[in-house]
């Protein structure tokens, strides 16, 4: 028993033992010596990697990363550059620059403000930004919805400036306003058709806009902004590139011969029932165009107004055949072969002739006329005879000289040649169609032109829309001598007893020749007509050249005589009279422009 106990004893201790080694363990410190190196390295690496770091955006990728900034903060802003002012030739402004206002918007701005505020769309707010874009508030939220990401979009083009002041007051987020430029004639219609109009960003659809666009644009400039986190303007910065404003144009036109031919034109128009119609004033000694107009008009000031047909320049475009105005040319070409003179009898009897199996008629028989009998009583049989006598080279190559079968050269866009077919031959019947203005297509500008030549004694001149700036002598294709024979021959056409009595002016001596025309369709002719009369004044000293084209008079009058002769007689007076041309025998000149008026009519 007593080794029994010895031996718990003995066990006793050695557990005690035992634990007494296992409590030692126990709270005995580790040390982990990898863990340490490693925090170490990391701690002394930090600081290398920020300094390199730093180091590198310091000098490595400092402008690339300045640049970045920089093209969220700064960017480069357009300076509209001012179109150019067309004036007349008196410096009365035709086509302005104005100021106007356009609105665009940050749409996904506008959503980042809007998201959360669904009540919004019930605004008052909200329906005029509605009213500005022309659409219902509905119709507006889904056309935005669709460009939700998009940083710009137009909403409105070229407003005022109150309805700009009106909308910056309601504070609607994204709306911004950029400034530009609208394009304003002042004289509206009364030079539609001469001075064109531009798209809505000033670049030149038709006339003089299109046709002298490059010179009237100029240069837009560049000027640096700085913009804020959102997109406000915090700071302008220098001024890059400055604008450089279009060039100026000085045209030919009078603008007030342009409101008498414009006014006169018009009303006969719409008296006669007319389709179209056009006007042309030249400057016999220049060949420039003091007055150039058209019906129907437009007014390009209003774009809704402005339809297909309506813009285009009938006193350039649109040809007709130009019937008995032609007539004075066959009478020159006749006195310079020097077989016949003003007094040569020709028989017109018994008032029709057959040629080529195709009658020529004349509206009733004339007997034996004189040269200047023929083109006073406009005699198609006489005139026949006449071309028929004729070399048929020179005749067809004296139209050609007179300036029929090309452009005027006023450079118009979409200025139409005519229609004069180059041929080898010529038969019979083909030359006495063309001596009374059938089987040929003349632009109102072409005829202007080549009565431009009788009046300023034989010389062809381009025909030019802008201020002309020099003398030019044009070429000459009639001698002075004929031309002044034929005037007085035309004289005899507005006397008692000719055709054109009714383009007389009272206290002028004029010139001119009718003509009717019936319009060509299908290959043949129809029933309607083209009222025509050309003229010169004043006979003694010519200053200018008058066509009046009517198309497709209605009622019982269509003649030129009764139709065009009238117009061009109100024109003439009144242009005479504010170019201070004094009445014949008068000594003492007018002063221009005295007791001009647009209404009423003196002859």
């Amino acid at each position: 028993m007593s080794r029994s106990l010895s031996d718990t004893q003995k066990l006793a201790r050695q557990v005690a033992k035992r634990r007494q080694i296992g409590a030692k363990k126990k709270w005995q410190p580790t040390t982990y010596w990898g863990r340490q190196v490693f925090l170490m390295v990391v701690l002394l690496a930090l600081p290398i990697v920020v300094i390199g770091r730093a180091a590198y955006i310091q000098w490595v990728a400092r402008d690339f990363l300045q640049a970045q900034g920089d093209a969220r903060t700064d960017k480069l802003s357009r300076l509209p550059a001012l179109r150019g002012t067309i004036t007349d030739r008196n410096g009365e402004e035709l086509a302005i620059s104005i100021p106007a206002w356009t609105a665009w918007m940050d749409v996904a701005r506008f959503w980042q403000k809007i998201d959360h505020k669904p009540g919004w769309w019930s605004s008052q707010k909200a329906k005029a930004l509605a009213e500005l874009v022309g659409k219902t508030p509905e119709a507006l939220k889904q056309w935005l919805e669709e460009r939700r990401h998009r940083r710009f979009v137009y909403l409105s083009r070229l407003q005022r400036r109150s309805v700009r002041d009106r909308y910056v007051t309601l504070k609607i987020p994204g709306l911004n306003w950029l400034e530009e430029q609208k394009r304003y004639y002042p004289a509206g219609e009364v030079t539609a058709h001469v001075i064109g109009f531009t798209d809505i960003d000033g670049r030149g659809l038709e006339g003089i806009e299109r046709a002298y666009d490059v010179w009237l644009q100029g240069k837009p400039g560049e000027q640096l902004l700085k913009y804020d986190l959102y997109g406000n303007v915090i700071e302008r910065g220098e001024v890059l590139r400055a604008p450089k404003d279009g060039k100026n144009i000085a045209l030919s036109i009078d603008l007030r011969v342009q409101s008498i031919a414009y006014l006169a034109l018009k009303r006969a128009v719409a008296e006669h029932r007319a389709k179209a119609g056009s006007a042309v004033v030249l400057d016999v000694n220049t060949g420039e165009v003091l007055a150039m107009v058209n019906q129907p008009a437009y007014n390009p000031n209003n774009r809704a107004s402005i339809r297909p047909g309506l813009t285009r320049n009938r006193a350039l475009t649109d040809i007709f055949e130009p019937g008995s105005t032609f007539k004075p040319f066959v009478a020159a070409m006749a006195l310079q072969t020097g077989q016949y003179s003003p007094e040569s009898a020709i028989d017109t009897a018994p008032g029709y002739m057959k040629v080529n199996g195709f009658w020529v008629r004349d509206g009733h028989n004339n007997g034996k006329l004189t040269l200047t009998g023929v083109i006073q009583k406009s005699s198609n049989v006489g005139v026949a005879k006449i071309a028929l006598a004729l070399d048929t080279e020179f005749f067809v190559d004296t139209y050609y000289r007179l300036g029929f079968g090309v452009d005027t050269g006023t450079g118009f866009p979409g200025e139409s040649a005519g229609k004069f077919q180059v041929r080898a031959r010529w038969s019979d019947i083909e030359k006495a169609t063309l001596a009374y203005g059938y089987g040929i297509g003349v632009t109102a500008t072409q005829l202007a032109r080549a009565y431009a030549v009788l009046a300023n004694g034989g010389r062809l001149l381009p025909v030019s829309l802008v201020k002309a700036s020099g003398i030019n002598v044009g070429e000459r294709v009639l001698p002075k001598v004929v031309t002044r024979q034929v005037l007085e021959m035309m004289a005899h056409v507005v006397e008692e007893g000719g055709t054109g009595h009714r383009a007389a002016v009272k206290g002028y001596r004029v010139a001119g020749k009718t003509g009717t025309a019936r319009k060509a369709i299908n290959g043949g002719y129809g029933d309607d007509y083209v009222a025509v009369f050309s003229g010169i004044a004043p006979l003694d000293n010519p200053r200018i050249a008058v066509v009046v084209v009517i198309d497709s008079p209605q009622g019982e009058e269509y003649y030129g005589g009764d139709v065009a002769a009238p117009l061009f007689r109100e024109i003439a007076a009144r242009t005479l009279r504010w170019l201070g041309v004094p009445p014949d025998h008068v000594t003492q000149p007018l002063v221009a422009g005295a007791s001009m008026t647009l209404e009423g009519d003196d002859g």
